[in-house]
């Protein structure tokens, strides 16, 4: 029987991994992932890359060397994870070398989550993060926050491919579409190649019905539950065929410009109600990117189905989010609370990172 996780492709969307550490490159799994599954992209955070340097001593000769070279924890951090990042996206070098180049084969990395909301820090360490990488197959990942979206247009504008992370509402998905075409209309205005550039819009998903499943129990909803986090990813499809369809972009497509692809995150279960594939088998749908964890890949494989169901219900969903407004349940507000507690999120394991770091430091430094 054809591998579950590859007949995703058939319909046009590429399956990336969310996960990443040294364990899975050293030992060929990631490479029989590529082989075997067809997945066709990595993306990191800093919970993952918190997990894979707490969890082994894979990396404690690195932090050693790295200490003594009296650099700061997080410059350790960032020494740790762009050596990781550089041989992942040496292992998707030939995905990206396909017969398309470009379509796939990105390796992500995101910048300091403590600079979500600073403009200027985003796209200082943007830049930095992708030279220090130095490949042509990597994104950085920038959070989709208001203050995001000025980083994602300058860095866009310097020829830097982005990630964009950290989306939840339909409003601030458009406003990162425009800041996308707006970079490339800046480059291109200045004489710079527009054709090499790659970008992605991360919309989350399982978080949504997270918070939002409660409140319908209480407005006597109960029938929408497990269905607003696929509704408006329905709807940011719609967007995004719209945008990308318009006379606006065709100028730049001219010029050999991508669209920014959607890319479906957060597509694990956290209700077990729901069952553990959902998130995946409900977005499948040409010109898209889904990123999922080690074991919703798993799930997939052995009994996912994998169809095209992308566009299915497009009524249903605008008359999820219609009931939704009818019950006084301000979406708006809901996807604002899940970006501010998304930033805490990432916070949170980060400083645990840093810390875990100056652990291993004092570990080493004392054997």
């Amino acid at each position: 029987m054809a591998n579950r996780v590859k007949q995703i492709h058939e319909f046009g969307q590429s399956i990336w991994l969310d996960f990443i550490d040294r364990k899975i490159m050293d030992s060929g799994e990631l490479q029989k992932l590529i082989d075997e599954d067809g997945v066709r992209g990595i993306t990191s955070n800093p919970a993952i890359f918190e997990k894979a340097i707490s969890s082994s001593s894979d990396y404690d000769e690195d932090i050693k060397k790295l200490a003594k070279e009296d650099k700061s924890n997080e410059d350790i951090f960032y020494g740790l994870a762009v050596s990781d990042i550089q041989r992942a996206a040496d292992l998707f070098k030939p995905v990206f070398e396909e017969e398309v180049r470009g379509a796939d084969g990105y390796v992500s990395l995101e910048v300091s989550p403590f600079l979500a909301l600073d403009t200027e820090g985003t796209i200082n360490q943007a830049r930095e993060l992708w030279k220090a990488v130095d490949r042509e197959n990597v994104m950085i990942k920038i959070p989709g926050t208001a203050p995001g979206l000025p980083a994602i247009q300058t860095a866009i504008s310097e020829g830097i491919n982005i990630n964009v992370t950290l989306l939840f509402g339909l409003d601030r998905y458009e406003a990162v579409t425009d800041a996308y075409i707006s970079g490339l209309e800046a480059r291109a205005a200045a004489g710079q190649p527009i054709d090499g550039i790659a970008s992605v819009a991360s919309f989350f998903l399982s978080r949504i019905d997270v918070m939002v499943d409660p409140i319908l129990d209480e407005k006597g909803l109960p029938e929408l539950k497990a269905q607003v986090a696929i509704a408006s990813a329905r709807k940011a499809y719609e967007i995004y065929k719209r945008v990308f369809s318009s006379e606006r972009f065709a100028k730049l497509k001219e010029k050999g410009a991508k669209p920014q692809r959607l890319l479906w995150a957060s597509t694990s279960s956290k209700n077990p109600a729901i069952p553990d594939t959902k998130y995946v088998e409900e977005l499948i749908g040409p010109n898209t990117v889904d990123t999922i964890p080690m074991e919703t890949l798993v799930a997939f494989r052995d009994h996912g189905v994998a169809e095209n169901r992308l566009e299915n219900d497009l009524d249903q969903a605008t008359s999820t989010l219609e009931k939704l407004k009818s019950a006084g349940i301000d979406i708006d507000q809901i996807t604002q609370k899940l970006e501010d507690e998304g930033i805490d999120k990432f916070n949170k394991p980060y400083e645990k990172l840093l810390a875990a770091i100056e652990t291993q430091k004092k570990t080493l430094e004392t054997a």
